[in-house]
């Protein structure tokens, strides 16, 4: 039986990734430490092992690793707020050359790295709201740009790390997946997204937002860790929908009144601003920072022709995601 370790397994996408192998004939260690919260994995866990240990912790990981054919590394820090800098930088980059390094030393037959698109990096230019969508793909080079977040530049440079290792001889791919929305706590991850509509918020901004299903993802990840693909990297994006839609669909599912204010330019600033000075005044991370409120104003789309040619991949409908992720959120408010 082949074995695969995930790592950062109790959250949205790892937990589902270890669903996702234990269908199938892996024997599967979820990499957990010791204070994580493990609900997400109840339902699979008599098919599952829980390894305890950290992407921090050297030894863990050695341990963790032997005799181990393949590595899903989900583990991350997510985060726009500026306390978090330092946290992100340390588990982003440096867990990342842990288990790249770690893999090498073990002779792992392939590693499976989440991204994001945010890795990709955005131009430096100037974007109007009534400018068309700059579209990126999987050849965007990285620039320096201010409207790069700190977190996008933590995952660009462990994706360095990544193809570093690549380099060294480690069978390597790379997803880069958009906003992953899937059944999780209201309070986690793309799930306020979802809170936001639910609690009839009466704004929303002029931007748009790319998407993914969770399960698209988990189905990439696992027909990729299946193929003879090396050394590529994926851009892992459902669609593009401008947050009105996105607001007004989700505040439909839920019967809620959808958010009909649109927040100008000036506003949004005036926003960040003053929940800077809330987060000073409580400790409590912001409901809006610097970085979150330019990209809500911004235009991209992210290209997915790729993933689509080279494994013939499709993905799940808008609405199907939004319906089946809304239900969930219901069922458990």
């Amino acid at each position: 039986m082949k074995r695969i370790l995930i790592t950062g397994a109790n959250g949205l996408l790892g937990s589902a990734t270890a669903r996702r192998f234990a269908q199938e004939d892996f024997e599967v260690l979820a990499l957990c430490r010791a204070e994580s919260d493990l609900s997400s994995l109840k339902e699979v866990a008599d098919k599952i092992k829980i390894v305890e240990g950290d992407i921090l912790d050297i030894k863990s990981l050695e341990q963790a690793l032997e005799k181990v054919d393949f590595v899903v590394h989900t583990a991350a820090v997510v985060s726009y707020a500026p306390k978090d800098k330092d946290r992100m930088l340390k588990v982003n980059v440096e867990g990342t050359a842990n288990v790249v390094n770690t893999c090498l030393m073990h002779g792992v037959k392939k590693l499976c790295h989440i991204s994001s698109i945010a890795a990709l990096g955005k131009p430096d230019v100037q974007l109007k709201l009534t400018s068309p969508s700059i579209e990126i793909d999987e050849n965007q080079k990285w620039e320096e740009s201010p409207i790069n977040s700190h977190y996008a530049k933590t995952k660009y440079l462990a994706e360095l790390e990544v193809w570093r290792a690549n380099a060294e001889g480690l069978p390597v791919v790379v997803v880069n997946p958009s906003v992953i929305l899937g059944e999780s706590d209201w309070g986690k991850s793309s799930t306020q997204l979802f809170k936001y509509a639910y609690d009839e918020h009466r704004y929303y901004s002029e931007g748009n937002l790319n998407y993914v299903d969770v399960n698209d993802v988990v189905e990439a990840v696992y027909q990729l860790i299946n193929s003879d693909i090396d050394g590529e990297r994926f851009i892992l994006n459902g669609g593009t929908v401008s947050y009105k839609d996105f607001f007004t669909k989700v505040a439909g599912l839920f019967n809620k009144k959808p958010p009909t204010r649109k927040v100008s330019p000036v506003l949004t600033e005036i926003i960040w601003r003053l929940e800077a000075f809330r987060s000073m005044l409580t400790g409590k991370a912001p409901l809006i920072t610097k970085e979150t409120a330019k990209n809500s104003q911004m235009k991209f789309v992210y290209k997915n022709s790729k993933i689509q040619n080279a494994l013939h991949f499709r993905f799940t409908d808008f609405d199907e995601t939004l319906k089946r992720v809304t239900v969930f959120l219901l069922k458990n408010r």
